[in-house]
């Protein structure tokens, strides 16, 4: 009889190393997570972890079973979803989509899906990519589309290309004019954080922060101020005379990443998936760098300079 609960504790101990702490996290008492690794042991014939009052820590055996584990676990959730669709239902693709681009791009790229693959459903869910990178792991999404991977030996990543961030404001021309109290602070990932502390280093003094644009550029219109949004809403809300482009501020470029479990990075229907989706990143066209901006070798990602030449871009 599969029992998945064993699965599940076995890898959250793994996690932890800590029988109190897993048994928080799986909302169990600390005797069920004790009584899930005891049947699961003896139904391997081997001890999985030691404890001892240094903690708790995997076996030889144990550390053997892990990739077995997360491979039952992905197979087990990958089997209760194809059930779930029942009999003649078309097959669904599940795709977790980073927040920021759910808002933006889904409908250029969901126009894309149903004109090359009629025959195939669509789950589209936004969420972070830490939160991703879970869901493709344990197979309840087949693939996702993120700004920052979390290396794993069952993940694939592969960079897509990359989406463009414009610092706009409803005061500043420049960025000698930007007032820390009146910015506000965007956090999409580490990559672009590192990239913005490097452009505005009085960014520490921001009373408010968001990690989505859509949220960033609400509060923009509310109580104005000074913002990094992505491009298409920056070219909303300069268009709509809301805000304006801070005239020597770079554009900030951030890599978008597709992720799938390394045991499905070959399968036709994804990697048509994500040909659809490349498609959609050209080249990002480079400006020279205003002298203000910071030097782009601080940074994974480059800073590309914006000035006065504002042009379209993802």
């Amino acid at each position: 009889m599969m029992q998945i609960d064993l699965i599940d504790t076995f890898l959250d101990l793994m996690e932890t190393n800590s029988f109190n702490r897993t048994a928080e996290r799986l909302g169990v008492k600390q005797s069920t997570v004790s009584t899930r690794i005891q049947s699961l042991e003896a139904q391997l014939g081997a001890p999985l972890f030691e404890r001892s009052r240094a903690g708790t820590r995997p076996t030889p055996s144990g550390l053997n079973f892990v990739a077995h584990a997360r491979a039952l676990r992905h197979e087990w959730n990958e089997a209760r979803r194809a059930l779930s669709e029942g009999d003649g239902a078309a097959p669904r693709l599940r795709i977790g989509l980073q927040s920021d681009l759910a808002t933006t791009y889904i409908g250029d790229w969901m126009g894309a899906f149903r004109r090359a693959l009629p025959g195939l459903r669509f789950y589209i869910e936004a969420d972070f990519s830490a939160q991703m990178s879970e869901d493709v792991l344990a197979g309840t999404h087949d693939l996702a589309i993120l700004f920052t991977p979390h290396p794993h030996p069952d993940l694939h990543y592969e960079k897509l290309g990359e989406v463009g961030y414009h610092l706009i404001s409803t005061e500043a021309q420049t960025l000698a004019q930007v007032v820390p109290d009146r910015l506000v602070l965007a956090n999409y990932s580490p990559a672009f954080a590192a990239q913005q502390a490097a452009v505005l280093p009085q960014h520490g003094l921001a009373p408010v922060a968001s990690g989505l644009s859509a949220a960033v550029c609400s509060l923009l219109r509310s109580t104005g101020g000074s913002a990094y949004v992505l491009s298409r809403a920056a070219d909303a809300l300069v268009d709509e005379g809301v805000a304006h482009f801070v005239s020597d501020a770079p554009i900030l470029m951030q890599p978008v990443h597709s992720l799938v479990h390394v045991r499905r990075r070959h399968v036709a229907t994804h990697r048509r998936v994500l040909a659809l989706m490349r498609q959609n990143f050209p080249a990002p066209k480079h400006f020279p760098e205003p002298a203000s901006a910071a030097n782009p070798n601080s940074s994974g990602s480059a800073l590309i300079g914006a000035a006065h030449q504002h042009q379209p871009t993802l």
